[in-house]
């Protein structure tokens, strides 16, 4: 499916106006499930009305996407980074009729890396605060534990990323002290969370952190579908790394997330 995309603000956020790149299929469908996207970069990225790869992936499942600007408005920082991405949610949870998608569209949080601990942030946020408005988050490669001490992440130094991933949580965290929204994988109470579709990689440095947290949703009763991507797949480029044109992960993401979809909309008990 082709994918376009346009930039647009999102001016009656609570919060304030906020900045989205908004992608969708060419030919998407009626009620078309609509994802607030949250970008990486090791809480330490600000880059805006960039191309977003795994955005791009969602969209061409069938769904339109609002990669939105999170970053300027919270300086990367705890809680006005989750803050600013719940209001987002909270408006697209609202206003679906009027904006994007209509009242029939199902509604998702997705992120990456950084991005991935603040969309599993907002699910555990709309459970408390927003009970049912929340089908699904998509967690692809989330940083969820701010102690880094797994066996896979120990191999991030090969790659870079263990340091400035040291860096980023320091100043994710500058903000205040570890809420369980801040890192998820320290929360306690899992029950009630929407469903999840959780991406890793064989040679992810996040390998293991990934599969614990989808490991804690599936004790607590959470319905979790967890995929792990071969080695060379193209999967560090997430990090800002290069693989080819058309790395296999994107594939696999958009073909797993669209499976995603079809069993999340014929089976309410997942919700």
């Amino acid at each position: 499916m082709t994918v376009e995309w346009k930039d647009m603000m999102l001016d009656k956020v609570a919060i304030g106006p906020v900045s989205a790149r908004i992608y969708h299929g060419a030919d998407y469908g009626k009620g078309p499930p609509i994802v607030l996207y949250l970008h990486g970069g090791a809480f330490l990225d600000s880059e805006t009305n960039v191309d977003r790869p795994v955005a791009m992936s969602l969209a061409k499942a069938g769904a339109i996407v609002a990669a939105v600007d999170y970053s300027s408005l919270s300086d990367n920082v705890f809680p006005k980074a989750l803050e600013v991405s719940f209001s987002v949610f909270s408006y697209l949870a609202n206003k679906r009729a009027a904006g994007l998608g209509d009242r029939k569209s199902l509604l998702f949080v997705a992120g990456e890396e950084a991005g991935g601990n603040v969309a599993a942030g907002v699910a555990l946020k709309a459970r408390d605060q927003m009970p049912d408005a929340l089908d699904g988050q998509v967690l692809i490669s989330p940083l969820l534990d701010p102690f880094m001490g797994t066996s896979s992440i120990r191999k991030a130094e090969a790659i870079g990323m263990r340091q400035r991933w040291t860096e980023g949580w320091s100043h994710y965290l500058s903000g205040g002290g570890c809420h369980p929204y801040a890192a998820p994988c320290l929360c306690s109470r899992l029950s009630g969370v929407a469903p999840a579709l959780i991406f890793t990689a064989e040679d992810d440095p996040l390998h293991d952190e990934t599969l614990g947290y989808g490991a804690r949703l599936k004790k607590a009763g959470v319905g979790v579908r967890q995929h792990v991507l071969p080695a060379g797949a193209g999967w560090p480029s997430i990090y800002g790394g290069k693989s080819g044109e058309a790395p296999d992960w994107q594939e696999h993401v958009s073909r797993h997330f669209g499976s995603f979809l079809q069993d999340v909309s014929v089976q309410p008990q997942l919700h």
